[in-house]
């Protein structure tokens, strides 16, 4: 199979990166990326892009399965609009550009509680994609749900780290397992789970099942 990459600098699409290009069934990786990274492994293909000028890379879009753990946040974005580009438009083009070009399956790495009419400005954005992402015509589309992701990030977010910690204890109590935080490499391991299964269909993932399909 082949795999197709958005966001492979990411939290989770690094772990994600590195899982593809040891698994036994990916021959092929593509990622695209704004920046090129120092990376190098002989199934890895690397497409530095504006992804602006989607007229310009849109025919490279070629493969198997779109994963995408693409995104931001408003303080790295710095205003609404400019999340808004990152954490919709992007995404959609590049989703597009895959269904246009006849790649079967799409992994999207969304969130907990994602509504498009929610009015809460990050939960309305991954609303909108999972809406918008659903009516192309994938194969397989599997929308993956994760609470807080726990994992080394690059820069620091003080009230995220408070946040793992006080949803670790609140995820001992009776029912509330399933709102632990979630590292970064379970995910990736859910990702490629559901891209090997090729379940046909739109599938919804809850935190609860991350955990479950990320011991499968």
């Amino acid at each position: 199979m082949q795999a197709i990459v958005l966001g492979a600098t990411g939290l989770v699409g690094s772990q994600l990166l590195e899982r593809l290009l040891a698994n036994e069934h990916f021959d092929k990786v593509l990622s695209f990326t704004r920046r090129a990274s120092v990376k190098t492994h002989p199934k890895l293909e690397e497409h530095i892009i504006d992804f602006d000028k989607p007229a310009t890379w849109q025919h490279l879009v070629q493969g198997n399965v779109l994963f995408s753990a693409f995104g931001t946040t408003i303080k790295k974005a710095g205003s609404q609009e400019a999340q808004y580009r990152i954490d919709y438009t992007y995404q959609y083009e590049m989703a597009k550009a895959a269904a246009d070009n006849g790649v079967a399956a799409y992994v999207l790495v969304s969130a907990a509680f994602s509504d498009p009419r929610s009015r809460i400005f990050y939960s309305r954005i991954k609303g909108e994609l999972e809406r918008d992402v659903s009516k192309l015509p994938f194969k397989s589309i599997h929308i993956l749900r994760p609470g807080i992701l726990n994992g080394n990030r690059k820069e620091q977010r003080p009230g995220e780290k408070a946040g793992i910690a006080i949803m670790k204890v609140l995820g001992l109590l009776p029912g509330m397992s399933s709102m632990r935080p979630i590292r970064d490499v379970e995910v990736a391991k859910a990702m490629i789970h559901v891209a090997v299964k090729q379940d046909k269909g739109t599938h919804i993932h809850s935190p609860k099942s991350l955990f479950v399909l990320a011991q499968a």
